[in-house]
């Protein structure tokens, strides 16, 4: 008899654990700044994942350089919300009609607007604070014609104060942050995905 070939199972977390040594591992290389501030750019127009899962284990690693790594990614996530911005109100009807038939958002887009323009502002501020998807917001924002430089400042105020606090947190707290992540890593990284969608799931009932 020969044996049963079956392909081995691959397990998910040992992916995100594998990813998560290996950024720390790597954070202190001198390309890694710039790695983490092409992530933010592309997360604020298109890319799916937030840049907290690059963050977090670069700070962990290299805590010296925690504010350092929260400007790069404030001031590229900021320019990426300005590419999301030009997208929504110059090509919209190219790439920003694929982000609204991926949230489900066809029907509910005239409701959208007028929420959109009675409190622009404020849901800039609230989705760049939050795991809420931002490149939505961002595209939004040009397709109804929010004030450009009142987005601009949201984007700046909102972007900072998430990822400032994420760097002072670890900065003060770095050593006890990084046992609790090793000692929890699945339980968080199963939480991070309900968050992550639950996200998506609040944009298509708004």
């Amino acid at each position: 008899r020969f044996p049963l070939l079956l392909p081995k199972k691959i397990n998910l977390m040992n992916i995100f654990r594998n990813l998560y040594d290996w950024t720390l591992a790597k954070s202190s290389k001198k390309e890694a700044p710039w790695f983490l501030g092409i992530i933010s750019f592309a997360e604020s127009s298109f890319f799916p994942l937030p840049p907290d899962i690059l963050l977090i284990p670069m700070v962990l690693a290299n805590k010296a350089k925690a504010f350092f790594f929260a400007s790069v990614c404030t001031l590229s996530s900021v320019a990426g919300g300005i590419l999301g911005y030009i997208i929504g109100i110059l090509l919209f009807n190219s790439l920003g009609v694929m982000l609204i038939s991926f949230y489900n958002l066809q029907d509910a887009l005239e409701e959208f607007r007028n929420y959109y323009n009675s409190y622009g502002a404020w849901i800039v501020i609230m989705a760049g604070f939050t795991p809420f998807p931002f490149k939505v917001i961002t595209i939004a924002s040009g397709l109804f014609q929010l004030n450009f430089f009142i987005f601009l400042i949201c984007s700046i105020i909102s972007r900072g104060a998430r990822f400032y606090l994420i760097a002072g947190l670890l900065y003060l707290f770095g050593d006890k942050i990084k046992l609790f992540i090793d000692k929890y890593f699945n339980l968080l990284t199963i939480l991070f995905f309900i968050i992550l969608i639950g996200s998506i799931l609040l944009i298509r009932i708004i």
